[in-house]
């Protein structure tokens, strides 16, 4: 719950502010209740020592009652929840404010009558009782309207505080639940490439230690290179394409004559963004779900379109074993975009090929 602290009333500037702003309300509202009493005719008419003293009385009380509703306020907010009981909230803190502004008009009444009892029967004229009892009773209503006005604003300012301040925490929340969920994300990429790698680098150590020793290297570039950019949440698509030109060592080792790669990115988008390791994981995903051989080679075309999108298909050579798979590969892409809140991913299929088109972006 929100404590005092948290309303704008507490701050000294603002609160001077509105207990002047009240002094006027006070002044206006007893007015308009009764424009044409002695006390309006002979206002301005009295001497200064009197109007400072009325003036003075009139402050003091606007402070009292605007500090015992901040008070009240801030008392409740620690014992009843708006959200939980609103009804006996309202209730409650009406109840102690009228009841604050009508032991504070007593306090200031028995001062008045026993320090200024002289300037009440010169001011008055002297007024007759049932006068005096008007006189009391519209000094009373206008207090206490005045206390509900103030009690209206201080509830209003904490209600919206209130909602502000979840809205600044739902969106904290939100944030790191999508950074939790993004870095979860990330992780799921370093099983998928490093146990496919790890498998042709123990083949080739057996067969070729010279080879295996210049994948080994090759590998361990790559790999750094995925440690670092696995901390991040975008790279540029000059990077990606980087990565790729080493990368192809690595699957041509693998996959000899049986891939062939098509090359034609603009260096125009070269500085747009994607999520990182986004070629890695449609390369592997292709390899995973068609054939290769040196006869009817995989190609994998990667290109760029005026739209500012980077095009990666690959022909369909399926597998005659299909592979069950999780579609992890595809699904951590799409998901990454939508966490960054940037267009989707489209996937095209037909009988030849699957296209895959990523929006490029610039954060």
């Amino acid at each position: 719950m929100s404590k005092g602290r948290d309303t704008f009333l507490n701050d000294t500037s603002k609160r001077i502010i509105f207990v002047t702003s009240a002094l006027l309300l006070q002044y206006l509202v007893m007015y308009l209740m009764d424009p044409f009493t002695d006390y309006w005719a002979t206002f301005f008419t009295r001497p200064s020592s009197h109007l400072i003293t009325d003036l003075s009385s009139s402050l003091l009380f606007c402070f009292s009652i605007s500090e015992s509703s901040i008070a009240i306020g801030n008392y409740l907010n620690r014992k009843i929840s708006w959200t939980s009981h609103p009804g006996k909230r309202l209730a409650l803190e009406t109840a102690m404010n009228v009841s604050s502004v009508l032991l504070i008009n007593q306090i200031i009444c028995w001062t008045y009558l026993t320090f200024f009892q002289e300037q009440l029967l010169i001011d008055n004229n002297p007024i007759s009782g049932d006068a005096e009892t008007r006189e009391m009773l519209r000094w009373v209503l206008v207090s206490i309207v005045l206390s509900l006005m103030i009690m209206g604003i201080n509830i209003g300012n904490h209600l919206v505080l209130n909602w502000k301040n979840e809205a600044i925490r739902s969106a904290e929340y939100a944030q790191v639940a999508m950074e939790a969920e993004l870095q979860s994300l990330k992780l799921q990429i370093d099983p998928h490439f490093v146990f496919n790698n790890l498998s042709v680098l123990s083949e080739l150590i057996l067969e070729d230690q010279q080879l295996g020793y210049e994948y080994a290297e090759n590998f361990s570039r790559i790999y750094r290179y995925l440690l670092i950019n696995a901390k991040k949440d975008v790279c540029t698509l000059k990077e990606e394409w980087r990565f790729l030109e080493t990368y192809q060592f690595l699957i041509k080792q693998r996959f000899g004559d049986g891939i062939q790669f098509s090359v034609d990115v603009d260096p125009l988008y070269f500085s747009y963004q994607l999520p990182p390791l986004t070629l890695q994981l449609l390369v592997e995903n292709a390899l995973k779900h068609n054939k290769t051989s040196k006869r009817n080679p995989l190609e994998i075309r990667i290109s760029t379109n005026e739209l500012g999108e980077l095009i990666v298909e690959n022909t369909l050579l399926p597998l005659e074993k299909i592979i069950s798979s999780s579609g992890i590969g595809l699904k951590n892409i799409i998901r990454r975009y939508k966490l960054l809140s940037q267009p989707e991913p489209r996937l095209y299929r037909n009988e030849e090929r699957f296209t895959v088109v990523l929006p490029l972006f610039r954060l």
